[in-house]
């Protein structure tokens, strides 16, 4: 067992972390050999993928939000009034000034979208920070406003269909980066790890830090360049259907060959964006000040005022940063379901927070990553997904993720309570 520590300590691994992919390596091959091999397969894999992006996002953002020691239970209605608006600016707004299928429609879309997000959130900061109302009684009372709000919208109707190109955002059977663009982005994603992992080596020697030996640096870069790959071999090897490459063919004018269009799907673009927003938020959190801020808030708010921080503008900025990352997650959701209806997002606020939990992110603050997070919004899909498989119904996949929640809660206690011994 020491010799195992010790080997996990030279290597820098979180166990935490490596506890989490265990877990989700068990819940897979589980639901694989129950679901008889159907679960780990190119095609579950790529609808997982695109199923976890809303959340996942959301969870990148709510990192944030318990390491400052607060919470959001807006972010699901927030998702769901903005996916609303959103709904009515491109399919009946915007159409009459630029005419249908117009490259403006999405691109105004999305940047509304982000925008009222950010308006939302940043009305919960500010209430929050500067009128010094605690973030649960204002986020649910958000929870409670915005998702009335998202019927009043359109009065409970459904708005679709929405602009084709905004629907390519959602993934699906055409928004994606196919197999050519999965490889190119594997590659510039090997050469940023390996960058990444360079220049953090050089800073810490520059700066008298402990480093990892040689070998063990090349054991960590290497295994995550090669997860990088599988997964990108993974997805490629998910074939466009038939019928949809077929029409895809017909649209470029390609010739189709006398055995039929085969087609990779590839990565999709929500698995993309998820991965963008990744990077940005862990750059955010550990190498640039404004991170540094909201770790000092969260270990202890009144030493980080003392040492002239701005508490109240910080929350402020956080809750914006939730909030638009809230509209990121309503673009991709309402254009994977192709429309947008007023019980969109509903309880995403429960799975983001358990996800950010089950990721390791302590409910008392100063503590929390956005790769847990992410970890976290896989595994509560999984089981999800899985049990959607094998045939249970929602209201056992909702106990499943509550019992999962309330455990992930205990592991973090036990925890906090051996790192004080």
């Amino acid at each position: 067992m020491n010799s195992i520590r010790s080997l996990f300590s030279r290597l820098e691994i979180d166990e935490r972390l490596l506890g989490m992919l265990f877990s989700l390596v068990v819940i897979w091959v589980g639901f694989h050999i129950a679901s008889d091999g159907k679960f780990i397969t190119p095609r579950n894999l790529y609808n997982l993928g695109n199923q976890t992006a809303s959340v996942a996002v959301m969870a990148i953002g709510m990192v944030l939000v318990i390491i400052v020691r607060h919470i959001d239970l807006s972010v699901g209605s927030m998702l769901g009034v903005t996916a609303m608006v959103m709904g009515v600016i491109q399919a009946f707004w915007l159409p009459p000034l630029f005419g249908f299928s117009h490259p403006m429609i999405w691109i105004v879309t999305v940047v509304a979208g982000i925008a009222i997000g950010a308006t939302l959130g940043g009305l919960n900061g500010y209430i929050i920070g500067y009128l010094g109302v605690p973030s649960f009684v204002v986020t649910l009372g958000g929870l409670l406003i915005w998702r009335g709000c998202a019927w009043w919208v359109t009065y409970g109707q459904t708005v679709a269909p929405l602009d084709q190109t905004f629907m390519l955002l959602g993934g699906g059977v055409y928004g994606t980066l196919r197999e050519t663009g999965s490889w190119i982005a594997a590659a510039i994603a090997v050469v940023v790890i390996g960058y990444a992992a360079q220049r953090r080596r050089r800073q810490r020697i520059r700066f008298g830090f402990p480093v990892r030996p040689v070998w063990a640096e090349g054991v960590v870069v290497g295994t995550t360049c090669l997860l990088v790959l599988a997964f990108a071999a993974t997805m490629n090897a998910y074939e466009m259907p038939e019928v949809a490459a077929k029409r895809l063919a017909e649209s470029n004018g390609w010739t189709i060959p006398e055995g039929g269009m085969h087609l990779s799907e590839g990565i999709s673009i929500p698995v993309l964006i998820v991965a963008v927003l990744a990077v940005a938020g862990s750059i955010l959190l550990n190498n640039m000040r404004f991170g540094r801020y909201v770790f000092a808030m969260g270990g202890n708010p009144e030493a980080a005022n003392l040492a002239g921080i701005d508490i109240r503008r910080m929350t402020f900025w956080v809750f914006v940063l939730m909030g638009a990352l809230s509209g990121v997650a309503a673009v991709i959701a309402s254009a994977r379901l192709q429309s947008a209806g007023n019980s969109i997002g509903t309880n995403d606020e429960l799975k983001t927070i358990a996800a950010v939990v089950i990721g390791g992110a302590s409910l008392a603050g100063g503590s929390g990553t956005i790769s847990g997070a992410i970890i976290g919004a896989i595994v509560i899909q999984s089981l999800q997904s899985g049990m959607s498989l094998l045939g249970f119904d929602a209201s056992l996949q909702n106990i499943v993720t509550g019992l999962v929640l309330v455990l992930a809660v205990y592991i973090d206690q036990l925890y906090q309570r051996r790192r004080k011994l």
